[in-house]
């Protein structure tokens, strides 16, 4: 069936990276405890990357430069990276468990628009808005009502019609806790760029719409270093916790020049924002570069929201 495709719109829930540091009366649904700094954690050993291509000298070129990538990097990191030009996979810590933050987001608009092919309906023009809010400025206020309306019938439905078997959501209802790892969030990001019985095309279409206009300062992550000659969908997620630290993640699709690939990266026990936000930069520009080696041109982030000043709730 057809869903609406809307442009992104400014709303007066909008909670932009810059604006909002310092914003803490969201949803009830959302609050977690207070949080406390979290010590550093120690130096991890080498990374065990595994890659497999079709393409000769890639998996081992991949492997090289993503394991060199994350040297020196401390705590948790787990990659994910499928091109299909190449037929091309690299894992690492792919089954660890990860509180979603904000890259649930695309799990609940998934929903949403898996749930309405089943009933043969359109968004309303309030659910469209609410999902342009959510992915477009990470809005929470509009992923508390999405979340609340679908129901957990309705969620862990999509995750079981999706295969997203190890994506569980939090118990007590924080959606920005429910659990994922690497495996089942490239999964979700296949079924976004492919064709599949799950998602109908217009909501694959639409999905990618919205990821491709995140707000400026939210374009951080995988997109760092990508080529000026794909096109940029991208979800990004970060939460501290009293617990591993700041959890920082990042979920893109690129597609152009003759490639169509997709990187998922989360991490935990990150001392700062800003250091985890370093380390999938620093795994998404080995990832381009050997992917598309011959691009001069390519894409720099424009910014990156500032560290919360206080103790806040999933809401990036």
């Amino acid at each position: 069936m057809n869903h609406r495709l809307t442009t992104d719109r400014s709303t007066p829930h909008r909670i932009s990276g810059r604006s909002g540091a310092l914003a803490v009366a969201v949803g009830a649904a959302l609050l977690v405890p207070a949080v406390t700094a979290a010590t550093p954690a120690a130096a991890a050993p080498a990374p065990a990357v595994s890659c497999t291509s079709a393409k000769a000298g890639l998996a081992d070129k991949l492997k090289k430069d993503i394991t060199a990538a994350l040297a020196g990097r401390t705590g948790t990191v787990a990659v994910g990276l499928y091109d299909r030009s190449t037929d091309t996979t690299c894992t690492l810590n792919a089954a660890t468990a990860f509180d979603s933050a904000s890259t649930v987001k695309v799990t609940v608009l998934a929903t949403l628009l898996w749930d309405a092919k089943k009933t043969g309906r359109y968004l309303t023009d309030t659910e469209a808005d609410l999902a342009t809010a959510m992915i477009t400025q990470s809005d929470n206020d509009a992923t508390s009502k999405l979340w609340k309306q679908l129901g957990m019938a309705k969620i862990k439905g999509f995750l079981s019609a999706a295969g997203m078997t190890k994506t569980v959501p939090d118990a007590e209802g924080f959606w920005g806790l429910t659990q994922e790892n690497v495996t089942d969030e490239q999964k979700l990001l296949k079924l976004v760029t492919a064709k599949n019985s799950v998602l109908s095309d217009n909501s694959r279409a639409y999905i990618l719409k919205l990821m491709g206009q995140v707000v400026s300062d939210q374009r951080w992550g995988t997109p760092a270093g990508a080529p000026s000659s794909v096109a940029v969908h991208v979800k990004n997620g970060w939460l501290q916790r009293s617990a591993h630290g700041w959890r920082v993640h990042s979920l893109g699709t690129f597609n152009g020049a003759g490639h169509d690939y997709m990187i998922s990266v989360l991490t935990q026990d990150n001392s700062t924002m800003d250091y985890g936000v370093t380390t999938i930069q620093n795994v998404a520009k080995a990832v381009h570069k050997d992917l598309v080696p011959a691009a001069a041109a390519r894409f720099t982030p424009t910014g990156r929201p500032h560290e919360a000043l206080v103790p806040v709730p999933p809401r990036g």
